[in-house]
């Protein structure tokens, strides 16, 4: 096999992959190795709340929120692409949840109501955001004071120890960095999970995740 054809069957099945664990066939499966319900019961959301996921895709996580607030709350669904959005909006209907706003972000800019949010959730997408001390004012500005953020992401083991800059560039990126820019933008770091398991229980990405408050 040429090097050619083997660096493009390598690609596809990159891409084939990256998409895939943003689908609604990967769902059930994503609850389990990525513990979802354990993560969302660490923070204090309930019925009523208002709360925003930021990167939603096609609505994974914007869906267990919804059945989380309930139809009494809300859940601002944000995403930069409006095929995504679109996506979203038909799981949601699909599932008969009407409690969905879905926002067409910008890269700087989530477009969030200001100073109306209980909870915040950034998953797997703060490595992607070159404007992150942007975005962090903005979900500063969106959330009531004492409302939660939870961060969560993975690292990989080729780049653990790198530079920001080429962590990013392998879609990854420490919580060492992270701690850092929360506390300078004004959150407070209320608990931690350093090893969260296995990215879709590859043994060479590691989850961790981060909860934190407004404060003030």
């Amino acid at each position: 096999m040429s090097f050619f054809r083997s660096f493009l069957l390598i690609f596809i099945g990159s891409v084939i992959g990256l998409q895939a664990q943003y689908t609604e066939s990967d769902w059930e499966e994503r609850d389990k190795w990525m513990k979802t319900n354990a993560l969302l019961a660490m923070t204090a959301v309930g019925a009523g709340d208002k709360v925003a996921d930021i990167g939603c895709h096609e609505g994974y996580l914007s869906i267990h929120l919804a059945k989380k607030v309930s139809n009494s709350g809300r859940v601002y669904a944000v995403d930069i692409r409006e095929d995504r959005l679109q996506k979203l909006r038909t799981n949601a209907r699909d599932r008969d949840l009407k409690n969905i706003v879905t926002i067409l972000g910008e890269t700087d800019n989530p477009k969030l109501p200001e100073g109306e949010l209980d909870a915040v959730f950034i998953f797997d997408t703060y490595h992607e955001m070159d404007a992150h001390e942007e975005i962090l004012q903005h979900v500063k500005r969106a959330l009531k004071p004492g409302g939660q953020l939870m961060l969560m992401e993975k690292l990989k083991d080729w780049v653990r120890g790198e530079s920001r800059e080429r962590q990013v560039s392998s879609h990854s990126l420490g919580p060492e960095y992270v701690r850092e820019e929360l506390k300078q933008a004004g959150f407070t770091i209320i608990s931690e999970i350093e090893d969260h398991g296995d990215w879709e229980r590859e043994t060479d990405k590691q989850m961790w995740v981060i909860l934190a408050k407004k404060t003030g």
